[in-house]
């Protein structure tokens, strides 16, 4: 049996936000801590990185699926699975997949849940889909993500400017948080 994908959709990220434009926010603590401007990018090789500040990690994965949908090569009542495979989520609980599967009006039949694995978490949700169609479960998979840095950025910000107690040791373990994306 041969599996592929469909098709492919994604939703533009609202805002982009520089290294240099982080740096400028960080300039109280880069000052104090004699760090070099330049370093986020030195260090991570990122430019810019895309944000969606007003938005749920249900809108985005939504506003991608509805692009696909509105190609109209694959219709809504086709998917019998939808996995939402991104780290980020509305809520604990109820899954963020349900509250797509409602904003998609999918049919009340498809099956639907969160899947996180960290970067992996595509590939992991397209291994179950695979697995679930071979088998002859489904016929059809939505596999969507709605990953939104801009909190933890925002928040790493915050806490930074904010810690008294910053060490140029100290700040380094927070330098990751500067390298996590946004995708729908």
């Amino acid at each position: 049996m041969k599996i592929g994908i469909s098709d492919i959709s994604y939703c533009e990220p609202d805002k982009f936000i520089t290294s240099d434009d982080i740096e400028k926010d960080l300039s109280r603590i880069y000052e104090k801590l004699k760090l070099p401007f330049g370093r986020i990018e030195m260090q991570t090789g990122i430019k810019s990185r895309g944000v969606y500040p007003n938005k749920l990690p249900s809108e985005i994965a939504s506003l991608a699926a509805k692009k696909l949908f509105a190609k109209e090569k694959i219709k809504t009542e086709e998917i019998d699975l939808l996995i939402h495979a991104s780290v980020c989520r509305d809520f604990l609980e109820p899954s963020t997949a349900s509250v797509v599967h409602n904003n998609l009006k999918l049919r009340s039949t498809c099956l639907s849940f969160d899947l996180s694995n960290a970067c992996l978490g595509v590939i992991s949700a397209i291994q179950v889909a695979s697995d679930m169609i071979t088998a002859g479960s489904i016929k059809k998979a939505l596999i969507v993500t709605g990953e939104n840095s801009y909190p933890l950025l925002t928040k790493t910000i915050d806490t930074l400017l904010n810690e008294s107690s910053m060490t140029r040791k100290s700040i380094k373990k927070y330098f990751a948080n500067f390298t996590i994306g946004s995708a729908g």
